[in-house]
């Protein structure tokens, strides 16, 4: 494909602003990402300005998608499966903008120090956000009760992955849905995965032209991150399709600002993900020897070892596991400091299906907890 010589430019100098903010000083920023103290805070630090600027500011550069190559052969493939007036869908793209600032928030961080788990825990699990959660909790106590009660996860749960996802709702993202979604989907930055996730976000892209069209809506109204997460929960397109509900039942989906319907939304989510009623989500451990537990590591977001595989490998559980469950072992790195050890349910890798992190889920238990405390339960 062809860019824009101003499209260049933009991003030369996007590149050159955040390699000066990364030269400040380490600060920890709102991404929900894994944190270190040092390179990857400061990247995190100028995504964050980035973002800022972003919502001040920056509207996109035009750049006329309807003529790149590969844009038009989405566009003959949405034609063919999924029946669009190709015209439509070019006028379409004619108007979605180029958005380097999506392009420089995704790009991952720069390798560096240890992952920090009590530095990324710290701006989640804050005053301000409990104090929020516990004003969100009382103000629909009926539709978390109801969720709980049909899709079996607890309401604490539901409003831990709200407040770490948007601060119930009041950072939802201000970036049009169509542009984010199509300059990553067209011009992802150069990295190992590039292929895999621009073939993730033509997929995101598809949904929203769906999303919009059964929705009778149009595209560019919807607004969202900069990766295209939408509404309270932060649902992908895809997601929206596939596990939001109507849960206030006024005959549409809106997890733009319906807060009943991100609740149901979540609940379904998790309970379609592998939430088991009743079951709990992590239990506190500790190794006797880390050199001895390397096979049970890093071995992906399932429960898959018995209590007597742990015991056998030195790692010793802080209370009584139940019988017959199985887990999986959880490694919370504190930079410099020592490991924190969990034993981790289903219920906990229900968690990382919304967002494929260890320390996503302990943040969003670790809120629930304090929410929950905080309403002196």
């Amino acid at each position: 494909m062809s860019i824009k010589p101003s499209l260049r430019l933009s991003r030369l100098l996007g590149l050159l602003a955040l390699s000066l903010a990364c030269l400040a000083p380490a600060t920890v920023s709102a991404e929900s990402t894994s944190v270190t103290h040092q390179g990857k805070t400061a990247a995190k630090a100028a995504k964050a300005k980035l973002k800022k600027k972003a919502v001040a500011d920056d509207d996109g550069e035009f750049a006329n998608f309807s003529q790149w190559k590969e844009v038009n052969s989405f566009i003959d493939e949405m034609v063919a499966r999924d029946g669009f007036d190709k015209a439509a869908l070019q006028a379409a793209f004619s108007k979605a903008r180029y958005l380097d600032t999506a392009i420089q928030l995704i790009k991952p961080a720069p390798s560096g120090k240890p992952k920090n788990w009590q530095a990324y825990r710290a701006r989640f699990v804050e005053p301000k956000r409990i104090n929020a959660g516990v004003d969100f909790w009382n103000e629909h106590e009926l539709a978390l009760s109801r969720a709980e009660a049909q899709y079996g996860v607890p309401a604490e749960i539901i409003v831990g992955i709200i407040g770490v996802e948007t601060v119930y709702g009041r950072n939802t993202g201000n970036f049009r849905v169509m542009d984010a979604i199509t300059t990553l989907a067209f011009d992802y930055p150069k990295t190992a995965n590039r292929d895999a996730r621009m073939a993730f976000f033509r997929g995101e892209l598809e949904s929203t032209l769906l999303f919009a069209r059964e929705s009778d809506i149009d595209p560019f109204s919807l607004m969202g991150s900069y990766a295209g997460a939408i509404g309270w929960p932060q649902f992908m397109p895809s997601s929206l399709r596939q596990y939001a509900v109507d849960f206030d039942g006024n005959g549409k989906i809106d997890l733009r600002s319906s807060p009943v319907d991100a609740i149901g939304s979540v609940a379904n989510f998790l309970k379609i993900h592998g939430w088991q009623r009743g079951e709990p989500t992590v239990f506190p451990a500790t190794v006797a020897d880390v050199g001895k537990i390397g096979d049970l590591i890093n071995q992906g977001l399932e429960a898959k070892f018995s209590a007597d595989e742990l015991k056998a490998a030195g790692v010793v559980p802080g209370s009584e596991l139940p019988a017959g469950m199985r887990f999986g072992l959880v490694d919370l790195q504190n930079g410099e400091a020592p490991t924190d050890y969990w034993l981790a349910t289903n219920n906990f890798f229900a968690i990382t299906q919304y967002n494929r992190s260890y320390f996503y889920a302990m943040s969003v238990i670790d809120l629930a907890r304090a929410v929950r405390t905080a309403r002196g339960q």
